[in-house]
């Protein structure tokens, strides 16, 4: 089966000011689109057709650089536009509220480890906020197109909340700040997506 593009959940500019709609077109329309369609054309004939993508990338170490890097990059854009809101912002709260006071101490300690780990990416990649394989939520950062799910990574999970700091993400507005943009993306983040997939991942 072919993976599909998926439409954008929001108009271009509802992000705006903190993502503007020029990076969001770019972003969705040429970048997204590339990953599925490059996945498309490497799994076409091959038991790789017949898999979800969560399949696909739980064995990618076996599988090539096409499928790790476009299947990464059909599934980390795919969640990405999801977990973010033009009524995004704020806090979370209940289970997922408790779970990271617990974890990390505070929200505010959240905000820190998650941002420490996006700014400190070199290079290209994504921050991950997951809920590992012993149920217990974790940061990481990650590579190009890289993500918890793939069997090559170091810290292993459901990836639940997740930002892109590839230069393509954030460049045609924050140039070489992307610690102001990690800071805008808290704006937008959809809380009650991402309390759904912890809860789908618990």
């Amino acid at each position: 089966m072919a993976f599909t593009l998926p439409d954008l959940p929001y108009a271009k500019d509802a992000l705006e000011p903190h993502i503007d709609a020029r990076t969001m077109e770019i972003h969705h329309d040429k970048h997204h689109a590339g990953y599925t369609s490059n996945l498309n054309a490497a799994i076409e004939g091959t038991p790789l057709a017949n898999q979800t993508i969560e399949e696909i990338l739980a064995g990618v170490s076996g599988h090539g650089a096409a499928v790790q890097n476009n299947g990464g990059g059909f599934y980390n854009h795919s969640l990405f536009w999801q977990i973010m809101s033009p009524d995004g912002g704020g806090e979370p709260s209940g289970d997922l509220a408790d779970e990271i006071n617990r974890k990390f101490g505070s929200f505010a300690e959240f905000k820190d480890a998650f941002s420490r780990a996006a700014k400190t990416q070199f290079g290209s990649g994504w921050a991950w906020l997951l809920v590992d394989k012993s149920g217990q939520l974790a940061v990481t950062n990650t590579p190009n197109q890289d993500n918890p799910l793939m069997d090559i990574c170091n810290v292993k999970g459901t990836p639940i909340l997740g930002i892109d700091v590839w230069e393509h993400a954030y460049y045609l507005n924050y140039q070489n700040r992307r610690p102001d943009y990690v800071e805008a993306f808290f704006n937008v983040i959809n809380w009650n997506e991402v309390t759904r997939r912890f809860k789908a991942a618990k």
